[in-house]
């Protein structure tokens, strides 16, 4: 088959890009199996090691508690998860189906709150947090990112694709609200539901600002938080190896979740941002 030069040329640049974009995860794997004397002792940079060692991975376990800070993560990524999808699918359901006086005003407002810079936002949380009383607990963690305005949009422009017959039969057969939600919508939506709730977990599980701000108990503190406190206060600024296994072992789960559902994340998007 004849190749177009200007198609060679896209995989050139296709492959170049790749490169660039993988180079520095293999830089965090490869630092991570270099030994601790002989990292120290590159004066000049090698791209490979003849002496591989997994040591890295056993100190990043038995120096600092990192495997709590996976289950303290764990627990915040499925519980913040868990509630917000009962959140987000119950208000895109009454914004695409239901009919009540302001409703589109209610949501002109909604979609308001998406210019407010995050920093105000956060300030307000962190003085009712406080004020609660909520501060180094779990609750407190969880509680401001139990909704999102976005996803919120994006599942109502995807329950408003599904015919509006539907619901009106459905009513007419005397099916409930929930029911027609949960029998009808949720199944035909499912890859855009899928889609955020992938998001959402990579969203909690990269979580650094408010984690770090609303806690200062090591023993609410997450990955991310944990990769700072190993940092600052363990052996991250001396043991540059062992450092990066840590990082490397907070990093594969997210790495393999993308992997497994990219193309689930890019039919959910394209299907909410598609009307018609």
């Amino acid at each position: 088959m004849k190749i177009k030069p200007g198609k060679i040329i896209n995989y050139i640049l296709l492959v170049i890009w790749g490169l660039i974009v993988l180079f520095p995860f293999y830089w965090m794997i490869l630092t991570s199996i270099k030994g601790y004397g002989a990292y120290n002792s590159e004066y000049v940079p090698k791209f490979f090691t003849a002496n591989p060692t997994f040591e890295n991975y056993v100190t990043a376990f038995t120096a600092v508690p990192l495997a709590k800070y996976f289950f303290n993560t764990l627990i915040f990524t499925v519980i913040t998860t868990g509630l917000m999808m009962v959140v987000v699918i119950l208000s895109a359901f009454a914004f695409a189906r239901l009919s009540f006086k302001g409703k589109d005003l209610v949501f002109s407002l909604f979609l308001s709150l998406m210019m407010i810079p995050n920093e105000l936002v956060i300030i307000t949380n962190f003085v009712t947090i406080t004020n609660l009383d909520l501060r180094n607990t779990f609750m407190g963690l969880v509680l401001p990112s139990v909704t999102s305005v976005f996803y919120i949009y994006l599942l109502k422009e995807n329950f408003e694709q599904i015919p509006e017959n539907l619901y009106k039969a459905a009513k007419v057969d005397g099916t409930s609200d929930f029911r027609y939600l949960t029998r009808v919508m949720l199944p035909i939506s499912k890859p855009t539901i899928v889609t955020i709730t992938i998001l959402k977990v990579i969203e909690c599980w990269n979580s650094y600002v408010w984690p770090r701000l609303i806690t200062d108990d090591p023993n609410f503190f997450l990955v991310s938080n944990g990769i700072q406190e190993i940092r600052e206060n363990g052996f991250g600024r001396e043991n540059v190896p062992a450092m990066m296994a840590a990082v490397v072992v907070i990093s594969v789960p997210l790495v393999v979740l993308f992997l497994v559902f990219r193309r689930k994340i890019m039919d959910g998007v394209a299907r909410g941002g598609t009307k018609g």
